[in-house]
């Protein structure tokens, strides 16, 4: 990586192979796999730590590398991250989930993937910038020349080759020229937002014990069969005591995970309704109705559900999470149909077999869909690739999916996988002196491939 600018210039200028915006899941194994294959690669991320929505916004556990019969279709760079964490004691891996809306879960350390992160990066001769706001991009003739971030120590001036926008909001793509959609199509409303939080001291033997003797009053798919041998993961229900309680809150359950703390679990209940993720006047809102569900929710659990009695707030996320907010029209827009129909497509670069999982943007509930076939769909290279912008490939929340198929892309493993794809197109797009858009599919997946991708039906670990 050379710096151009010299000590006292207001704008200090890098040139490197390729960037990447956004130090989330997908900007993490896209900058893993660009980085692995020898570019220059850099990493641009607005907080002081990596890891998206996972880490400041709390989102756990990781759903799901498996379909629904328990076979695995998402590996490559997020499985090794899974191995990593395991090594350390920071996740026991992929186990089932008790919810029972999918067949596993992944829990993990967040604390300790911070620094795991970090770590790999670097083995991969990644640089990182953290504490950067990529608020600029500056194009010519259809190609970004370069973008600009906002830091404390003033601007920075970055050029490359080939961008990667990992934002999960399309900031790059947007603030590029590339045509992007918000919402559904009827009133362009997001799914809702949800600020997560933990709570300690919570006893799980009697929320469990609870639970086996009151099935009625949780999720139908619940493993109620297999419950007194299982690790309790995950829990969906108390619809007596939600509806008793009759919260200003446009939802019909409570939802939290187990862990990672053996009393603790992540609540994920909070909705906040109506609102732009991408607008500031929204978001600010939407942060301050969040803490407030927060604190009306945490009330409700310890006055009210049983193993909750002395359980206490231990943390609450960094910011709001984000389901949905832009996401590019690309050269194919991923559809329901296909998804549900468990679609093969001949430019696939990542499976997933998560379900349909559209929490309602005006409305209490969630709908939901499974995936037919082998219980898995694959994600077409075309949903990377934006209009009009050549050298600018899209990874993560922000694809090219309808609204509703974007309830499924958006997971973090999904999102793993098209930022390994996006990194890997990256790199290939560098060696060649090409855009992405030129690059060659068959070479593309065989080198995901060799990188551990589950990319064919019937391809295991």
């Amino acid at each position: 990586m050379k710096i151009l600018s010299e000590e006292g210039l207001s704008v200090r200028k890098i040139e490197t192979d390729i960037v990447v915006c956004g130090g989330g899941p997908a900007g993490i194994n896209a900058a893993l796999a660009a980085g692995r294959s020898g570019a220059r690669t850099l990493l641009v991320e607005r907080y002081g730590f990596l890891g998206g929505m996972s880490t400041t916004a709390l989102v756990y556990p990781w759903m799901t590398f498996h379909t629904m019969d328990g076979k695995q279709v998402i590996a490559g760079t997020a499985q090794e991250i899974v191995d990593r964490l395991m090594v350390e004691g920071a996740s026991p891996g992929h186990v089932r989930d008790t919810v029972g809306f999918v067949k596993t879960i992944t829990p993990y350390d967040p604390e300790v993937y911070k620094v795991l992160i970090i770590d790999m990066l670097r083995e991969a001769g990644v640089k990182v910038l953290l504490h950067s706001f990529m608020d600029e991009v500056q194009t010519r003739d259809g190609l970004i020349e370069t973008v600009r971030l906002a830091t404390k120590s003033g601007k920075y001036e970055i050029s490359a080759s080939q961008f990667i926008d990992a934002t999960g909001d399309a900031d790059l793509a947007y603030l590029s020229g590339a045509p992007c959609l918000q919402g559904r199509d009827s009133d362009n409303l997001t799914q809702p937002m949800t600020m997560k939080f933990r709570m300690r001291g919570v006893d799980l033997a009697r929320v469990k014990r609870y639970m086996i003797d009151h099935p009625d009053e949780f999720y139908k798919k619940t493993p109620f069969d297999e419950l007194e041998e299982l690790p309790l993961t995950g829990v969906l229900g108390y619809f007596k005591h939600w509806k008793e309680a009759d919260l200003p809150i446009n939802r019909d359950q409570v939802l939290f995970f187990t862990g990672p703390g053996p009393d603790e679990v992540l609540v994920n209940t909070t909705r906040v309704q109506g609102l732009d993720g991408t607008e500031l006047e929204d978001l600010t809102e939407g942060e301050v109705q969040g803490r407030k569900q927060v604190r009306m929710v945490a009330d409700f659990m310890t006055r009210c559900l049983p193993g909750f009695e002395n359980a206490s707030i231990s943390s609450v996320g960094a910011q709001i999470g984000i389901r949905e907010s832009r996401r590019i029209d690309g050269c194919y827009s991923l559809q329901v149909q296909d998804v549900v129909d468990g679609r093969a497509f001949d430019d696939c670069i990542a499976r997933s077999g998560y379900p349909i999982d559209i929490h309602d943007p005006s409305g209490k509930g969630v709908q939901a869909a499974w995936v037919k076939g082998d219980g898995a769909y694959d994600i077409p290279y075309r949903c990377l690739l934006p209009k009009r912008i050549d050298n600018l490939l899209v990874a993560g929340r922000c694809i090219s999916t309808t609204h509703e198929a974007l309830a499924t892309t958006r997971l973090t493993p999904s999102c793993m996988a098209t930022g390994q794809a996006a990194g890997t197109a990256a790199a290939i797009g560098w060696e060649q002196g090409i855009s992405p858009g030129k690059i060659d599919i068959g070479q593309l997946q065989e080198r995901l491939i060799q990188n551990g991708a589950l990319l064919r039906s019937g391809q295991t670990v």
